[in-house]
């Protein structure tokens, strides 16, 4: 029987093509690029080399270095910049600034999930390649969540599909693995992930919606019983 549902943030919690696309908008309106327009392509380009950056880490498994600090010196060695720019661009501009746009963003049906979910005895958690406290205050369903993990902590560090993160989060709160569904919106790594783990997961955008949830995790009790 499912105990508890651990969801992924980004792209499941809220809808990431939408909040990226109003980034992009901000980033081309900040008074002080307009008036040095090459500071824009520095900026697009630092963010795109540490995305890029951070799926390749999702290769190494478990990197002989802290991800907390091994994210920003290698994207930083490839866009040309510092260490400090590099982390100081990526605080702004995909950890702070999108901050005020989430709760425009989230995606439909998560707040009702969560308290269909909350109020049938499920505990609620999430397991993030990104910092996920902030995020989940600015949208507003904070008081749902019960444990947080984050892939750069130091007893996890690392990167999903690597099963590390998904069994910190089964370890606090005590639940088998097998007990708990993970939601994600990556096949390639959340899916992969929660099954090196031993957890079920649901994929959303395979025809499910936040809405299902609950009825989903119903009928797996039905089934088991």
């Amino acid at each position: 029987m499912i105990k508890a549902v651990l969801f992924d943030v980004d792209g499941t919690l809220y809808l990431q093509a939408r909040l990226r696309a109003l980034m992009a908008g901000e980033l081309a309106s900040v008074p002080w690029l307009q008036h040095a327009p090459w500071r824009v392509s520095r900026v697009w380009t630092a963010l795109r080399t540490f995305r890029r950056v951070r799926e390749d880490l999702r290769q190494l498994g478990q990197p002989p270095a802290p991800l907390a600090r091994l994210q920003y010196t290698e994207a930083a060695a490839q866009a040309g910049l510092s260490d400090g720019e590099m982390e100081r661009l990526v605080d702004e501009w995909i950890v702070r600034r999108p901050l005020k746009y989430l709760p425009h963003v989230v995606r439909p049906g998560t707040r009702e999930a969560m308290s269909r979910l909350q109020d049938r005895g499920r505990k609620i958690g999430v397991f993030s390649d990104y910092p996920a406290a902030a995020k989940l205050k600015a949208m507003r369903i904070d008081h749902f969540v019960s444990v947080i993990v984050e892939a750069t902590e130091e007893d996890v560090n690392a990167f999903k599909p690597h099963p590390r993160g998904f069994l910190a989060a089964a370890e606090r709160w005590g639940i088998h693995p097998g007990d708990i569904l993970y939601v994600g919106d990556r096949a390639d790594v959340d899916e992969v992930g929660a099954a090196a783990a031993g957890m079920r997961c649901v994929v959303m955008g395979r025809g499910l919606g936040m809405a299902d949830l609950p009825s989903l995790i119903d009928e797996d009790r039905s089934d088991r019983s």
